[in-house]
């Protein structure tokens, strides 16, 4: 122990020394804050010490030391994650990118902006705004999670149904890898295939691979407010399941979202709008084009309801009611939040796999006596099943873990994945080697030592667990 707190402490002066003042804490008091992330039930040990570079040049001196101490590196943004991919491990660097905020550049004919890791998510979409461009990522924690942790989890949000995810959003990257070299992959324009895809890459790898430390994101124009806002409520989820598979064959909507009748109670609860909580569902779509346009696919989205057996529809009279209405889904989480202790998923599946998921998710909250509510992305099958249990009841604990591997295994039965956007992490590591098959996880693997030979970058995250 003794020899370890030893390394520590010359690792630490050695950070000091490459690094302003102030800029590395060792202090334990301050140190806790930055041990783990959101995430329930994962693991999190005591880094030696956390750092907080300012420019791609600090982040390489880091690296240069970590690397030839081999010593483990946690790459960290806002800590707003929910996968415990931020999770420190005992003795190692905490590298907290938050104060490397800076928007470089705002090229708005050229369709990109270039921002810093450590930049607020609606910061970006804000000053994108004033150029009358849209940054289309939005995370429910968009007012708080940074650039960089959404591009380690390649974060989704509400839109993604129309514009993708965080993936879908960046150009390019510069990157300092586990020793310290720095590179710029990507391209500047909106089209190019020259090479690998070296930044889908390290898009969703979470750290494992490199430290992120610009990017060119892309922006699109700015939809004209208000939006279109089509709401139905459903008796039973096979009409509502029904009614996102129609939605999807006729419309691209620019977001489509579902709320099973325990989320509406509680919603309801949380904050009462008049939620009708005899519905099994609730559906929220939304039309982003212009004018009769927005109006035009709107009427399709209701029909569309209708025909699915919908017992009541409408589109919103103005913009007020139409954010009210997407208000109630904003609060999903926080409304179930308040009802105990909880363990948030975020499963996706095939579209055509959506009901008999949700039936599922049903099933699994009988057999383990716990009560799960479920909202989520109908859009893109991006389901967020929520379990939530009694403070303070282990027997209680116990059924809500359980069940929760239960609906990652649900997800893997209905051809679906583990993780839709919050990223693999801790939590999910386990189950990982049932997603992917021998050769994916060699590839993984070969991918990992090729670019991490030391395995010093976020370890422990992400990466099958070996059976």
């Amino acid at each position: 122990m003794a020899h370890r707190r030893s390394n520590e402490d010359a690792t630490a002066r050695a950070l000091e020394a490459v690094l302003p003042e102030g800029a590395a804490i060792t202090d334990p008091d301050l140190l806790v804050s930055y041990r783990h992330d959101q995430a329930t039930g994962a693991d999190a040990g005591q880094p030696a010490v956390v750092v907080f570079p300012r420019t791609t040049g600090q982040v390489q001196a880091v690296m240069r030391i970590a690397h030839s101490r081999q010593v483990p590196v946690v790459p960290r943004g806002a800590g707003s994650g929910l996968s415990g991919g931020a999770n420190a491990t005992d003795g190692c660097i905490v590298l907290c990118l938050d104060r490397m905020d800076r928007i470089r550049e705002m090229r708005p004919a050229d369709g990109y902006a270039v921002a810093e890791p450590g930049v607020i998510n609606q910061r970006l979409r804000d000053e994108a705004s004033t150029h009358g461009l849209l940054y289309a990522p939005d995370p429910a924690s968009r007012e708080w999670c940074t650039i960089g942790g959404n591009i380690a989890t390649n974060a989704g949000g509400l839109c993604c149904v129309k514009y993708g995810a965080t993936r879908d959003a960046v150009l390019g990257l510069e990157v300092v890898l586990a020793d310290g070299r720095v590179t710029s992959i990507g391209r500047r324009g909106i089209k190019g295939v020259a090479g690998y895809d070296l930044v889908g890459l390290f898009v969703g790898s979470e750290g494992t691979l490199g430290i992120v430390t610009q990017a060119r994101l892309r922006l699109r124009p700015l939809p004209p407010p208000p939006p279109t806002t089509a709401v139905a409520l459903f008796p039973d989820l096979v009409s509502a399941g029904r009614a996102v598979e129609a939605i999807m064959l006729t419309t691209t909507p620019s977001l489509l979202e579902l709320m099973d009748a325990t989320t509406l109670a509680a919603v309801e609860r949380f904050q009462p709008m008049g939620l009708d909580t005899s519905a099994a569902a609730l559906l929220i779509a939304q039309s982003d084009l212009p004018g009769h346009a927005g109006e035009r696919e709107a009427d399709a989205i209701l029909s569309a309801y209708d025909a699915a057996g919908a017992t009541e529809s409408y589109r919103s009279r103005d913009a007020e009611q139409a954010d009210a209405l997407l208000t109630a889904r904003r609060l999903a989480f926080p409304a179930l939040e308040r009802l105990g202790a909880w363990l948030l998923d975020d499963i996706a599946v095939p579209r055509s796999r959506l009901t008999e998921t949700i039936s599922g998710i049903e099933r699994i909250a009988a057999d383990r006596e716990v009560v799960i509510g479920t909202f989520g992305h109908a859009g893109d099958g991006n389901l967020h099943p929520t379990i939530v249990y009694p403070h303070d009841d282990p027997d209680a604990a116990h059924r809500a873990f359980a069940a929760f591997d239960d609906l990652l295994r649900l997800a893997l039965r209905a051809d679906g994945t583990v993780t839709g956007e919050h990223g693999v992490g801790l939590i999910k590591r386990h189950v990982l080697a049932d997603e992917l098959d021998l050769v994916a996880q060699s590839l993984h693997d070969t991918v990992k030592h090729a670019l991490d030979p030391g395995g010093i970058l976020n370890p422990g995250k992400a990466l099958p667990l070996r059976r």
